[in-house]
């Protein structure tokens, strides 16, 4: 495959927090960066892909100690028993998986944190306000909402409904302040560094409001499960201080500055919007803080609603991505929520609206045709590739069409335009089901006379599958997986060392390959499945 590995394209989840089971909005972003991911690799990039946990802080701490074990204890079981099945739930090929309770996680925030100290960017300081330990957040007055219910008549988190907890201790603050018209000035020069646009609006209005210096650290008067400030045991450092951490000390930020160089600044950072000013806001701030690069993009995606609401657990709105995939499968997971919602937009989930993709989109659109392409090889053609005849206009519209669609679609995938992306791809899945039903091949293997038209109709169907089994493998790698091998593989070799920009460059199948047998792509599912 030629190669660019000069090019290297370094991605990452946020890191999720232990404390809450893996819910559809959380495979939501693994999908998104993992399809990124995906397909940088298929351009011959050097592609990394990083995801991870985060397990410090007061709500871990709180329900280890409900649980009567000690908060390692408690956090390994979780990883072990939930996080990381779920990257084998919905198919992410990470390159590593960073958990902030590992030491070379812990020693090196200790690093950047008295590289600032030593700079004069942190100082010790008096703290008075509101704490959500659900969201590990200090909150301003405009972050909460009248409390309804059991809490009616008191001030509560937006997002999570319950109260916060009002903090008053001696702790150390980062410098934040100063970095408000760096930052502003920042935005201006790089327009593409917070994405999408609303995103990128609101994070400028809000530094334009102006910005207070952040508390870095809880004393362990308090609670104790963090990460010791380096200069003082008596404080740890504050969770999401340390968490943000993660994107330079799981590549070598402190013990292997070649590693390091080598894949910061990151290219995609893709985090839920709740979390956007933590990533578009203080992130940078620290970074320009050490003299460090800022990443080269910030992409704020929507929340998954169902029933209308933001998917929670704590709300009982939260679905386990298993509870798709055991009945659809992990490729129509990820081919259903990259496609049905815009990404950087919120989206709506629905069973109804996942089985009729399903069964229109995948299994009648893309796995029929591939399932009749090569029946009709085997049928008329014994299983061995045709040679194809003369193009009409009907074969050059196709190839024109696959043209188009892998340009079209790479240009969306820089543009973080994963839906756009699938749609510009399935513009060739639409083209060649209706070419197949226009040229009748069923029809023309009637007559020995249209036997060549017959043997460059299957041809140019199978060119199609082809280009289509590169363009769709970071989307829905098992079937495509799969395609390839019936039709490809003996021929071409690997699919993953063929080039997605050149998925249409027409003829590359050779005439005479053998083509194997196909099991259906995407089977039939039984009415009542989305119920179950």
């Amino acid at each position: 495959m030629p190669n660019n590995l000069d090019a290297s394209f370094y991605a990452t989840t946020p890191i999720f927090y232990v404390n809450d089971a893996p819910h559809i909005g959380h495979a939501y972003t693994e999908v998104a960066a993992d399809v990124l991911t995906r397909w940088h690799r298929q351009r011959g990039e050097d592609a990394f892909l990083l995801t991870g946990t985060d397990e410090h802080g007061e709500k871990i701490l709180r329900t280890a100690a409900a649980n009567k074990v000690e908060p390692q204890a408690w956090v390994d079981k979780l990883v072990h028993d939930a996080w990381l099945p779920l990257l084998n739930t919905i198919d992410i090929d990470n390159q590593d998986f960073i958990r902030t309770t590992e030491p070379r996680h812990e020693k090196n925030v200790q690093k950047f944190l008295q590289h600032l100290y030593d700079k004069g960017f942190i100082y010790r300081g008096e703290f008075v306000g509101n704490y959500c330990v659900g969201c590990e957040e200090y909150k301003t007055e405009g972050d909460l909402i009248d409390g309804e219910g059991d809490f009616a008549g008191q001030a509560v988190c937006a997002i999570h409904s319950k109260p916060v907890e009002k903090l008053h201790e001696t702790n150390y603050f980062f410098k934040l302040s100063e970095f408000q018209q760096p930052l502003l000035d920042f935005y201006a020069a790089n327009p593409k560094f917070i994405q999408p646009e609303s995103a990128r609006n609101e994070v400028v209005s809000f530094v334009r409001r102006g910005l207070e210096d952040l508390s870095i650290s809880r004393s362990k008067e308090k609670f104790d499960w963090g990460i010791d400030i380096p200069w003082d045991d008596s404080h740890i450092t504050y969770v999401w201080f340390d968490a943000l951490l993660n994107y330079i000390t799981a590549i070598g930020y402190g013990e292997d500055e070649a590693a390091f160089e080598k894949r910061w600044p990151a290219s995609v950072q893709i985090v839920g919007k709740d979390i956007l000013r933590f990533h578009a806001v203080i992130w940078p701030a620290m970074l320009m803080a050490a003299d460090l690069p800022t990443p080269k993009q910030v992409f704020g995606h929507g929340w998954l609603l169902v029933g209308g609401e933001k998917m929670s657990k704590s709300k009982l709105t939260g679905i386990a991505p298993h509870q798709i995939t055991d009945t659809f499968g992990s490729d129509a997971f990820r081919y259903y929520f990259m496609k049905a919602i815009a990404f950087g937009s919120d989206g709506s989930f629905s069973w109804e609206d996942l089985s009729a993709r399903y069964q229109s989109e995948l299994a009648n659109g893309f796995g029929n045709l591939a399932s009749r392409v090569i029946a009709m090889i085997h049928r008329y053609f014994d299983g061995t590739l045709p040679a194809s005849g003369p193009d009409t206009e009907a074969e050059l519209e196709i190839q024109k069409i696959a043209a188009d669609a892998v340009a079209a679609a790479d240009a969306a995938i820089d543009d973080v335009a994963i839906h756009e992306a699938i749609a510009q791809v399935w513009t060739l899945v639409d083209a060649l089901n209706g070419y197949i039903t226009v040229q009748e091949p069923w029809v023309l293997a009637k007559d020995e006379a249209t036997r060549e038209r017959l043997a460059t109709v299957l041809y140019t169907t199978a060119e199609g599958l082809r280009a289509l089994s590169v363009l769709l493998s970071p989307v829905v790698p098992k079937a495509t997986a799969k395609l390839w091998s019936a039709l490809a593989a003996q021929s071409l070799g690997d699919l993953a060392d063929r080039p997605i920009r050149e998925a249409a460059d027409w003829g590359q199948l050779p005439a005479g390959a053998k083509i194997a047998e196909l099991e259906p792509l995407f089977p039939r599912i039984e009415q009542d499945a989305e119920t179950k």
